[in-house]
């Protein structure tokens, strides 16, 4: 599904992301692990063309899309929800997942992403400004799931929800896998999160992927040092 071979970000002269190579395969959730400035961030920006790399290839779909446009990639088939959530405060619930329409072509918000966001259509009048962290956080997966993307980037989705609503987020995530059969990137630093939606996770330390594992394979005490501070 997705294919990155030897990935290099820079900020000016400063390299921040060292040749990584990564897979995602097709209905798989892979987990990207590390702590706050290990180039989660950047890395995801790179892939959805907010920032450019330097040298590299990302191929999606067997497209190569290093010198594609940011609206070329989600064109393609790749959702992007930030980092911060991002959602356009003013506009309200149902306009913000109208805007993530613009990329599929359809007219109306799917019946799904209510289904598996009640909260949505609940305060679909509502300003999303003037919703908490964690609904704003469900906003930003909707808007991103009405572009109907073969594979989902999240940049640290439980970053300021509280605990309940991450365990809920967990559950809605695996659940968006089997519904919609698309693919799944997260950057993360809970772990607990991690392991209850990846198949699969890779570790980032200084922009360079140190760690990779798969079911039994996951070492958390492993993985716990590369996040404590």
């Amino acid at each position: 599904m997705l294919t990155v071979r030897d990935l290099r970000v820079s900020y000016g002269m400063s390299e921040v992301i060292h040749g990584i190579s990564l897979d995602v395969g097709e209905n798989e959730t892979v987990a990207i692990m590390g702590r706050n400035g290990m180039g989660k961030t950047t890395l995801f920006k790179s892939l959805i063309g907010m920032h450019p790399s330097s040298s590299g290839e990302i191929t999606f779909n067997g497209k190569e899309l290093s010198k594609a446009q940011s609206y070329q990639r989600v064109a393609s088939g790749i959702a992007y929800v930030p980092q911060g959530r991002m959602v356009f405060p003013t506009l309200t619930v149902e306009e913000n997942i109208m805007a993530g329409l613009e990329a599929s072509g359809r007219k109306k918000v799917p019946d799904d992403i209510y289904e598996l966001f009640p909260v949505l259509l609940e305060m679909r009048h509502r300003k999303a400004g003037n919703l908490s962290g964690g609904q704003q956080q469900q906003l930003a997966i909707g808007r991103a799931l009405a572009a109907d993307p073969k594979i989902l980037l999240l940049d640290e989705p439980t970053e300021g929800i509280q605990p309940s609503i991450i365990k809920q987020l967990a559950t809605t995530l695996n659940e968006i896998k089997q519904l919609r059969k698309i693919s799944i990137v997260v950057s993360e630093q809970v772990l607990s999160f991690a392991l209850a939606v990846s198949d699969r996770m890779l570790v980032i330390d200084k922009g360079h992927i140190v760690h990779e594992a798969s079911g039994d394979q996951i070492d958390r005490a492993h993985i716990s040092r590369y996040l404590s501070v």
